[in-house]
């Protein structure tokens, strides 16, 4: 299998681990621009707003943590074409993300069977985590994606 040809339901077995292979630096600017668009709490729009906030400072909004975390993963699990994610199912943010925080993330298959509506396809539960710089967990994911069979 090369990069191009992307991932297939018979290389997704159960235990197989794939990690992101670059990281992204989160930019202070880029995370309050986020929330500016998308999620305008006072945690996630400027360091002052942030102070008296949960968390005593700025933060990445969970959706910027996730969008990064998106392409991380469309990166490095590039499933071949007729691919597709059928939602999540658990979501959670267990630490904030600060700036300069740098993410990447490991995605671990935790199950996988052929597809019983749709022949020539399977079904594949992964668990992505997303990690900082110090190896802690920023965000963990349960994910169902719907993978072609080869040939």
């Amino acid at each position: 299998m090369t990069q191009q040809d992307g991932f297939y339901f018979e290389d997704m077995p159960v235990g197989r681990v794939l990690h992101s292979a670059r990281a992204i630096v989160m930019e202070r600017d880029r995370m309050i621009a986020f929330a500016e668009e998308f999620d305008p709490q006072p945690a996630h729009l400027s360091v002052e707003a942030a102070a008296s906030s949960q968390f005593g400072q700025l933060c990445a909004s969970g959706w910027h943590t996730g969008s990064v975390t998106m392409r991380l993963v469309a990166e490095t699990l590039v499933i071949a074409q007729g691919g597709m994610g059928l939602g999540v199912d658990t979501m959670r943010w267990p630490r904030p993300v600060l700036p300069g925080d740098t993410l990447r993330v490991s995605i671990e298959v935790l199950a996988a069977r052929p597809s019983k509506s749709q022949p020539g396809r399977g079904l594949v539960t992964t668990r992505t985590t997303t990690f900082n710089q110090h190896d802690q967990p920023v965000q963990e994911l349960t994910a169902v994606v719907m993978i072609p069979v080869r040939g």
